[in-house]
């Protein structure tokens, strides 16, 4: 198999414990609906995929980490959804798909994103491995989550969204903690939970730091040359709502080499390691530079 392909054969089984997750949960129709609309529209489902391979790496077999990686999805989705909202970033579309609050409505997205947050944790607790493992990792989910990660990330966005953009510190900084401190957050919480050491612990966050820097060049690349249909979602987004990004600071000839540079310094992190785990991981750091969506 490709890599693109092996991707889409983990993430398949992540979607299918995904389809199931929030069932039986009394959870009123609608916003079930609405909750369901997102975290089953697709996607790479890279977070959860990241998880599954650490911990695999490490020896732990994939089920048992499963319901931590979906709650990990879950908190993905919840940001997409509020991201997507007027307030935010004011996109229409998502995953080829009308946003969630242009499907149902504002309120019922807001609450939706609230309610994926929350059963976030109800997955991530219910993981049948030992409670320090459990704790410590949910710990570092809600970290790479909060205000000085993902939340915080979003936060600076908007600061820096049409009143003279960012600088490129700025924009590191920014990008760390909103795109890059959950994809960091899922490799270092794959290795906790599959109680490897505090240097494998180490090494797993150092790659997820760099995979994400360049999970997030490639994105501001992808909106200025990517093909909208492969999106899902418009191009050129960025520099109509006056964002500063990778292209816009430093071109994109520059944005590319940074993308590849960071590829080969999370390939780095892998070289103490064998086996297909870790020869997955390898592949994924070159995949998510030459990807088109």
């Amino acid at each position: 198999m490709t890599i693109k392909e092996e991707v889409v054969v983990r993430a398949q089984a992540v979607h299918a414990y995904l389809e199931q997750c929030l069932r039986g949960r009394n959870i009123p129709g609608r916003l079930l609906e609405s909750m369901e609309y997102s975290l089953l529209a697709g996607g790479k489902r890279l977070r959860p995929v990241l998880l599954l391979n650490w911990a695999e790496l490490f020896g732990l077999q994939a089920e048992l980490a499963t319901p931590f990686a979906a709650g990990l999805e879950c908190i993905h989705t919840y940001s997409l959804i509020h991201d997507d909202l007027p307030a935010m970033d004011d996109d229409d579309l998502r995953r080829g798909r009308p946003s969630n609050h242009k499907a149902f409505d504002e309120a019922t997205a807001i609450l939706a994103g609230d309610g994926l947050l929350t059963e976030a944790f109800t997955l991530m607790f219910s993981s049948p491995l030992p409670a320090e493992r459990v704790l410590k990792a949910a710990a570092c989910a809600a970290e790479a989550a909060g205000g000085s990660g993902m939340v915080g990330g979003q936060m600076l966005d908007m600061l820096y969204t049409g009143k003279g953009g960012a600088s490129l510190e700025e924009l590191r900084r920014m990008h760390s903690m909103k795109t890059g401190a959950l994809i960091k957050g899922a490799c270092t919480a794959g290795a906790i939970l599959a109680g490897a050491s505090e240097e494998d612990v180490s090494r797993a966050e150092h790659y997820g730091r760099s995979v994400g820097v360049a999970f997030q060049i490639v994105d501001d690349i992808l909106d200025v040359i990517g093909d909208e249909a492969e999106l899902g979602k418009p191009v050129g987004s960025d520099e109509e709502m006056g964002k500063s990004t990778y292209p816009s600071l430093v071109g994109l000839d520059e944005s590319k080499r940074l993308a590849e540079e960071y590829a080969a310094e999370a390939r780095h992190c892998l070289e103490c390691y064998n086996g297909p785990q870790a020869e997955f991981l390898k592949k994924l750091a070159d995949y998510i530079v030459h990807r088109i969506n």
